[in-house]
This record gives C-alpha cells, structure tokens and sequence, in this order.
C-alpha cells in the first residue's frame, strides 16, 4: 500500500489542532466526563466498562488490521514500534476496561472518544507500516532508546496509578479519598502524567509528526483534568499535602 503522505501530515497538524482547542475549551471548566459530569448534561449513560472497551478497541484494531490486511515487509515499524503503540491499547481495551470501577460515562463522551481512537489507530498504524523508513541502525538510535524507555516507564506509572485509585474504595463506596502511594506522593495527576509520558515516549522512538501529534492531543486532553484534580483534592480535603502538584513534580 502506498504512503499517503499528505493525508497523514494534514491529519496530524489536525490532532495538534485539536489540542490547542481541547486546551482552550477546558480553560474554565472541566470535560463532562466522571466526578465533572453535571447531572443535567445527559442522561444517557454507558458503564464505565463498557465505555471504556468500546472507546479504546478501535485504537487496537486498526493498526492490527492494517498489519494483517496489506503487505508489508518486516521492520522496526512493523516490529517493535507498532506493537509498542497496540500494547497501550491492548491493555486499556482488554485489561483496564474490565478492572475500572468509575462511574457511568455520557454515550456522547464514547461516542466521541470511539472516533478519535479510530481515527489516531489508522494514522499511527498506516504510518508506521507504510511511510516511517527505519534502516538497521535505527535500533541502536539513542533516540528509539530513550523512546522506548520513556514508555515503558510512563506506562509502569499509569498502571500503578491505576492500581492505587481503583484501591480508594471497597465495593458499593462512593466516596472520594486521598490518593497515596507511588507517584502520588509527589503529584495530584499520577495516572495522567504516565501517560503523558508515555505517548512523548513513543514520539521519540518514532521520531514521527504522527507519534508527536498524540503526544500533544494528550497532554492537551489530560493535563488540564489533572489540574482539576488537583483543586478539587485541594478544596475538598483540608489535610491535602500542600507539597503535591497537580502534574509534573515540582512545576505544575
């Protein structure tokens, strides 16, 4: 299959596009989606898990598909590189998703976030199969070195983070608690920041206008919840350690 070049840098200056926008619009108030969803925003209401299975698939199937579905010779793109991009998502669709306790998510939430994973699931996987170029020394670049262990790194944090915020209640608790643990001890969006670094992670290895249109789109997305977070923590626990930021130790 052939690169389609235009359509893939276009599509990524429109995920960075979006970003800024993203970042704009969550100035002022928070997405609607979890603790932020107000009562009267909609009333049709997905379970978490669901939500999250069915928003999350399409970013894991079409690459997947792509691989299976057209020639394409062997390569780090292939290789390494695309099933380092579907092992996030493998473990958002199929592990996450099953383990979640949040609360019921808006269907215009899913709906939404299902199109973006569609759309972000082709453009990485048709780039990296079908337009990024990786000779062999690529494998020893400090840049896919770096890359990948920034990943995994962010990664480990996320699922830790994870771990510990799905341990603030037992079964049937609907109240919200102090984070501790981890990464937490130190910032208020310790899930978030994981990612974050993750996907700049990618980025590096990749070394792609694809991989860093991600990277943006999510720190654009989920910085800002990280923040609100952070102030609802702040405002609704008196005894919350003033020392936290909201996402980057020691700045943010």
């Amino acid at each position: 299959m052939q690169c389609l070049d235009s359509t893939v840098f276009w599509l990524s200056w429109a995920f960075i596009a979006a970003g800024v926008a993203y970042l704009f619009a969550d100035r002022q108030v928070s997405g609607p989606y979890g603790r932020y969803v107000p009562a009267s925003y909609d009333r049709r209401l997905v379970p978490a898990a669901l939500g999250w299975f069915i928003q999350e698939l399409p970013a894991f199937l079409m690459p997947v598909l792509l691989a299976l579905t057209t020639d394409v010779r062997p390569g780090l793109g292939k290789g390494l590189l695309l099933c380092t991009y579907c092992l996030h998502y493998f473990h958002r669709t199929f592990i996450f998703s099953l383990l979640t306790r949040g609360k019921p998510m808006p269907l215009q939430t899913v709906r939404s976030a299902t199109i973006f994973c569609a759309v972000c699931g082709a453009l990485q996987g048709h780039n990296l199969l079908h337009c990024a170029q990786y000779d062999d020394s690529w494998a020893r670049d400090a840049r896919l070195v770096t890359g990948l262990l920034m990943f995994f790194l962010g990664m480990a944090i996320n699922i830790h983070s994870d771990h510990v915020l799905r341990g603030l209640r037992k079964p049937g608790e609907t109240t919200y608690k102090i984070p501790r643990g981890g990464l937490f001890e130190y910032v208020s969006g310790a899930n978030f920041f994981g990612e974050i670094v993750e996907w700049y992670g990618f980025a590096i290895a990749t070394w792609s206008l694809p991989a860093f249109s991600l990277a943006f789109f999510t720190m654009c997305s989920i910085g800002p919840r990280a923040y609100y977070h952070h102030r609802f923590y702040t405002e609704k626990f008196s005894d919350y350690p003033k020392t936290r930021k909201a996402l980057i130790p020691f700045i943010l």
